[in-house]
């Protein structure tokens, strides 16, 4: 790490603040396969503040919808370090935990704004979720009594229903379906 001369002539590092207090640092820890959860409760038993970032989607299971939660970087998760007072040998080592993530040998720390935005994302439910149909879109039905039939999205219809104009009779019909019968825009 670099260092510089403060006014006596004695070298300090380059993050440490003239106060001598320590600075305190987030750094990427990359863990085991579906174990992040296992990591961050290890991790906060030895004290370090851990931020594991999540997000809330809707996702099609067992032929549903859903709204289903998981980490936003799936086997990563973030720890606060205090440099001076606290040893990150031990991260390595602990129940969860593959490695802390380096650039060659160099643990570089995740800028506290990335952090800070991240948290602040998350505490506001998340980004916004994009329509997923937009008027025009051919989409498939895929479940209902018009499945297998393609029609073109029209609108939403409150926030579970929408409009689809489909062929019937040889002239567009407009129907009414559930979003989750919908499938992906062709």
């Amino acid at each position: 790490m670099p260092s510089h001369s403060d006014d006596n002539g004695q070298a300090t590092e380059a993050n440490q603040p003239t106060t001598g207090l320590p600075p305190l640092v987030w750094l990427a820890v990359r863990c085991k396969p579906r174990a992040e959860q296992q990591a961050a409760d290890n991790l906060r038993d030895q004290r370090f503040t851990v931020f594991s970032p999540t997000i809330t989607q809707r996702k099609r299971r067992n032929n549903r919808w859903q709204q289903v939660t998981e980490a936003l970087f799936p086997g990563y998760l973030f720890i606060q370090v205090n440099l001076a007072e606290q040893d990150t040998s031990v991260v390595r080592s602990t129940p969860g935990v593959l490695s802390l993530v380096r650039f060659g040998y160099q643990v570089i720390p995740v800028p506290d704004a990335v952090i800070e935005l991240l948290q602040r994302v998350e505490g506001e439910g998340g980004p916004a979720e994009p329509a997923r149909h937009q008027p025009g879109d051919r989409v498939e039905i895929i479940s209902g009594p018009f499945a297998g039939i393609n029609g073109v999205y029209q609108m939403a219809k409150g926030e579970q229903r929408a409009i689809m104009l489909i062929d019937m009779l040889g002239k567009a019909q407009p129907v009414a379906v559930d979003n989750d019968q919908l499938g992906a825009t062709l």
